[in-house]
């Protein structure tokens, strides 16, 4: 066994949080003509996550189980396997790693759940294959694999521009929590992006986020602002998949909820609370008169 098997045998067992993406604003700015939008996005990671975990391996391979686990093929195009094989490539890792994926988030959802997988992977792997690895070297693995990943890699509030890899760290949210509810609509990112009708070269920078310090007081100070800001791929996502408006009512309607509004291209909604105990009671309040919904609440970070 060489050095760095050496090292691997010697970590064991690791596990790794994938915490889902809320989009809490989401202007588009343009269209390129390579087909890719520009966007300009504000970011946060609430404490809903999917787990995973990994140890040393000869070859390399993923077993999904979970709530959700149905809705995923474990094989070569699952975003895990690729990020553990760009990883590999990137670095000449020869290193395998008998991966587990727990999914609690739903799939195609508006909350980035299988960018978030990958990027967990990533961060993983780095520490069982025992890599060097400066974050600059690790975003650029993350980039090919999807506009999210990158942005998952950091898992903490941030501002996203261009087509996502244009990252800015934003201050630490202020005290808050939020109510996720999906009707367990699925929805194709592409498709929105079609439905919306940008033409390529339509771009405009006064479609962006509007300028902030990005330094909140308190739930009611973010919510107001978030007021003047938007989620351009609601309109079109409510298009294609009607049961979102039918969400959008059911958290608007809870006592205490500040705003409410879809995440990404949905069809995951949200609504932010100033008190974890108010989320959680919306939260049981809907789960009861929904159960074929998925709800969950959270502190917004943390």
């Amino acid at each position: 066994m060489n050095a760095t098997m050496d090292a691997v045998a010697n970590i064991g067992l690791l596990t790794e949080t994938a915490r889902a993406k809320l989009n809490l604003a989401l202007h588009v700015v343009g269209r390129r003509h390579d087909g890719y939008h520009d966007l300009d996005t504000v970011v946060a990671f609430p404490t809903v996550s999917d787990t995973l975990s990994a140890e040393p391996s000869r070859t390399l391979s993923l077993e999904v189980e979970g709530p959700f686990a149905a809705a995923l093929d474990a094989g070569a195009d699952n975003l895990v396997i690729r990020a553990a094989e760009a990883l590999r490539a990137a670095t000449g890792c020869r290193e395998g790693a008998a991966i587990r994926l727990v999914k609690r988030l739903p799939v195609a959802s508006g909350i980035g759940g299988g960018s978030a997988d990958a990027a967990a992977a990533l961060r993983m792997l780095t520490r069982l294959w025992n890599l060097d690895l400066e974050d600059e070297a690790l975003s650029a693995i993350a980039g090919p694999l999807g506009a999210d990943v990158p942005m998952c890699l950091h898992s903490e509030p941030l501002r996203a521009r261009g087509t996502g890899h244009d990252i800015e760290r934003l201050p630490a949210l202020p005290d808050a929590a939020v109510v996720l509810v999906n009707s367990r609509a699925m929805l194709a990112t592409p498709a929105v992006f079609r439905t919306l009708g940008l033409a390529a070269g339509d771009r405009d920078e006064a479609r962006a986020v509007p300028d902030h310090s990005f330094a909140w007081r308190d739930a009611a100070d973010l919510a107001a602002w978030l007021m003047e800001t938007r989620n351009d791929l609601e309109p079109p996502a409510r298009r294609l998949e009607p049961s979102i408006d039918g969400v959008l009512a059911a958290l608007n309607a809870m006592p205490g909820a500040l705003l409410a509004r879809l995440s990404g291209s949905g069809a995951t909604c949200f609504a932010v609370f100033a008190d974890l105990g108010e989320a959680r009671h919306a939260a049981a309040k809907i789960a009861d008169a929904r159960p074929e919904w998925w709800v969950e609440s959270a502190p917004l970070s943390g």
